[in-house]
C-alpha cells in the first residue's frame, strides 16, 4: 500500500487519507471474508488470517500517521517562515492571506491526528471482537 500525498493541497490530502483508510472504513468485510463460520473452521487458519489482517490494519495506520505528520511539519515550517515575513511587512495584505490560510491547513492537519485516532480505535474494537478466540492481543 502506498501511496503519493500531496500536503500542499489539503483536499487532496485529504482524499489520499480517504484512500488509505478504505481497509478501515471495509473492516466488518474484512473480518466477514477472513474468519471462518463454525461449519468451516477446520479448513480456514484464523488465527493467521488475524495475524495478517492486524498487520495490514497496523501498515496501514503507521502510514497514514507519518504522512500526516511529515505534513503538518511541512505546514508548520511554512507558517513559520509567513510569520516571519509578516513581521518585517504589516501592510502586504497578500501576505496576510497566505498566512492566515496556512494557518487554518495546520490546525486541520492537526485535526486529522484526532480522527485518525478515532477511526483506529473504532477499528481495533471490532477487530478484537471478531478475532479474540483466534488471536492474541499483546501487542495492542
Amino acid at each position: 500500500m502506498s501511496f503519493k500525498y500531496e500536503c500542499a493541497d489539503f483536499s487532496q490530502f485529504q482524499e489520499q487519507l480517504k484512500k488509505m483508510r478504505d481497509l478501515d472504513d471495509k473492516i466488518i468485510y474484512a473480518l466477514n471474508t477472513s474468519i471462518p463460520t463454525e461449519s468451516f473452521k477446520g479448513q480456514v487458519d484464523a488465527e493467521a488470517k488475524c495475524r495478517e489482517l492486524h498487520g495490514q490494519l497496523e501498515s496501514g495506520y503507521n502510514h497514514r500517521q507519518d504522512a500526516i505528520k511529515k505534513c503538518i511539519v511541512v505546514c508548520a515550517d511554512t507558517v513559520k517562515t509567513l510569520k516571519d515575513k509578516r513581521e518585517e511587512n504589516r501592510e502586504d495584505v497578500a501576505l496576510n492571506k497566505q498566512f492566515k490560510t496556512e494557518q487554518r491547513k495546520l490546525r486541520l492537519l492537526q485535526a486529522e491526528l484526532s480522527v485518525e485516532d478515532i477511526i483506529r480505535e473504532r477499528t481495533q474494537k471490532t477487530f478484537r471482537e471478531r478475532c479474540r478466540l483466534f488471536f492474541r492481543f499483546d501487542s495492542l
